[in-house]
């Protein structure tokens, strides 16, 4: 059966590849450009990195920095409307997930009408039916994947929805290690196991290809290999280029394979408590990937290889048991609270939890096991009690 695999046009990986910049703003012959990053970025001067070599080169930069993490449907209306009302050839997107899927939406959008609620993939009734204009990604965290995918994530009242098209994948996307540097270690943390939640999600997706495979396997080497020093050490040259191309790959993999359940129980994590979405993905992930072990463990046991591990003597369900114990035993590692007690959300919030979590049908689809109402409650009663085993051992 033919597979559709989905790539940027065009991506600059590796250190310096900021430097491409300009060629590639040219090439689209952009005159007035929307900069989208967020206030961080801007006052260490993370963004001036980005406008000062088109500034001097003659081009006309705006900078928008009304972006905070999660970001709000409402801040996703405020910037459409300026982006049309302000006539902008082309959209840069500098920063973390947030910042780039705002970008995105502003690009395509801005040549669209009607509100981003409308065009929402669960509740929306509009269709995205062209390009807009040109984007430019360039992410400084480790984690997202953003800069290679066709997802704005948007949040709700109690959990996020999403608009996506194949036009929100960017024209350009820019992978400089380079920016991360300055990225602090809770940070660091957090957007890395969200990359690394990208590719094993990736890996046991319903929806995985050889294509897909190959990214994910490597990004899981990539990234759980170096986390734990990039997270350390931030100025280890080495391990924040690891971060980086781990993060890429790892993008590529879920853009075109998926992620499932992880991500499906994440979203209402950070719509009802606002949890960052890394440690949304982080907490929750060896709880998930130890319910429904049993529906992958030849997976688990290669995700278990690629972690640095060898499971040559070991038979797959050992290898799966300890590939979920590696997993929680990297969170860990990077000081990423390893219950849903550690973020002081309480039992009685589980049923309200569970109910927008089984809402998220799109993502739960390429779950290799189905996740009903009931398993779904019961895994979020597991990251709650921070007991894994029970649920490991649930017959499914």
């Amino acid at each position: 059966m033919a597979e559709k695999i989905i790539f940027p046009p065009i991506s600059y990986t590796g250190w310096g590849s900021l430097s491409h910049l300009l060629e590639e703003v040219k090439r689209f012959n952009a005159k007035k450009i929307l900069v989208i990053t967020d206030p961080f970025l801007q006052n260490i001067g993370i963004t001036n990195k980005v406008t000062d070599p088109l500034n001097e080169a003659g081009y006309e930069t705006e900078i928008y920095s009304e972006v905070v993490p999660e970001p709000p449907l409402a801040i996703g209306e405020k910037l459409v409307a300026f982006t049309r009302d302000s006539q902008f050839d082309m959209v840069i997107g500098v920063g973390g997930g947030s910042a780039l899927d705002l970008a995105k939406l502003a690009g395509v959008l801005a040549s669209h009408e009607g509100k981003v609620e409308e065009y929402l993939n669960l509740t929306g009734s509009k269709k995205i039916t062209n390009k807009g204009i040109p984007t430019i990604l360039i992410p400084t965290t480790s984690g997202t994947g953003s800069e290679v995918t066709n997802i704005s994530v948007l949040s709700l009242e109690t959990t996020k929805d999403v608009v996506t098209h194949d036009y929100l994948v960017a024209d350009v996307a820019i992978v400089d290690p380079a920016l991360t540097i300055s990225l602090p270690p809770k940070v660091t943390a957090a957007t890395g196991v969200d990359a690394l939640t990208h590719a094993v999600e990736a890996y046991i997706s319903k929806n995985a290809s050889p294509v897909s495979d190959a990214l994910a396997l490597q990004a899981i080497s990539l990234i759980s290999n170096s986390i734990r020093t990039a997270f350390l050490n931030g100025e280890d040259k080495q391990a924040r280029t690891d971060m980086s191309y781990g993060s890429y790959l790892a993008g590529l993999a879920f853009f075109n394979a998926g992620v499932a359940g992880v991500h499906a129980l994440a979203y209402p994590l950070g719509g009802q408590f606002h949890i960052a979405h890394g440690d949304s993905n982080a907490v929750l992930l060896p709880y998930v990937m130890g319910y429904i072990r049993q529906s992958c463990e030849k997976r688990m046991k290669d995700i278990y290889d690629a972690m640095g591990f060898s499971s040559v003597n070991l038979s797959q369900e050992e290898a799966s048991y300890r590939c979920v114990a590696e997993l929680k035993r990297l969170v860990e590692d990077v000081q990423i609270p390893s219950t849903l007690q550690g973020f002081d959300i309480g039992e009685d919030a589980l049923e309200s939890l569970a109910t927008d979590a089984i809402e998220q049908k799109r993502i739960l689809a390429r779950s290799p096991m189905p996740l009903h109402y009931d398993d779904i409650f019961a895994i979020y009663k597991a990251a709650f009690d921070g007991e894994i085993v029970e649920i490991m051992n649930q017959e499914k």
